[in-house]
């Protein structure tokens, strides 16, 4: 399994690289809105590089990168809310487990929105698993669109930011690299692999029943 998958986030590497000069702001914007749904593609692999060549080719601006994976990332969180809430907890129940939302984890995240509200919201757009996920169950439990936009969008900002800072920082250091991107793919893969580790051994945890 993790053969393939690597493989495949190889190959959209390579692709990636090749298209986000034409793309630009909009190719960002848009791969992060679809991260931010059911489809499950890294923002590790999107900001960082964008950052990095704005940083080592001048393409793109430090703040245009960030501006674009924030938006790019609340209209498909927004999208997950709002599809959710339609759609109600009988039909995700039934078809979740297509989108690896089985009754298990939909029951989880569930807890998690109804124990700690939109701040559970920010602090779950920074984790790697239930970022994409997060709108589902706040679309269900109906928690105030206000408050979940918000939310949303600050730990979106937060998040984004911290992986252009990354991308930009591997950039002032080419060291880091030995002048490879996919080095820096597979060194930015790590970090998430980290967080999700976190997502397992805490959230899972504090999300217990009492």
């Amino acid at each position: 399994m993790v053969g393939p998958l690597t493989e495949l986030l190889h190959h959209f590497s390579d692709w990636y690289l090749a298209t986000l000069s034409q793309g630009g702001y909009w190719l960002i914007a848009g791969l992060m809105a679809l991260e931010s749904t059911i489809v499950p593609i890294p923002s590790e692999v999107i900001i960082p590089p964008a950052a990095y060549l704005a940083h080592t080719q001048g393409q793109f601006s430090f703040l245009g990168v960030v501006l674009a994976g924030t938006a790019g990332s609340w209209v498909g969180a927004v999208v997950m809310y709002w599809a959710a809430r339609l759609l109600g907890h009988p039909v995700i129940a039934r078809f979740g487990r297509y989108i690896g939302l089985g009754p298990a984890k939909l029951e989880l995240a569930e807890r998690w929105c109804t124990r700690y509200g939109p701040p559970g919201v920010f602090l779950s757009r920074l984790l790697p698993v239930i970022r994409h996920l997060i709108g589902i169950p706040a679309g269900i439990l109906r928690m105030d669109f206000r408050r979940y936009a918000l939310a949303t969008l600050l730990g979106s900002l937060l998040w984004v930011s911290v992986l252009a800072w990354l991308g930009l920082t591997v950039g002032q250091h080419p060291e880091l690299l030995a002048g490879s991107l996919h080095r820096f793919f597979g060194l930015v893969l790590a970090v998430a692999v980290v967080l999700a580790a976190l997502y397992y051994g805490v959230v899972q945890r504090v999300s217990r029943p009492p």
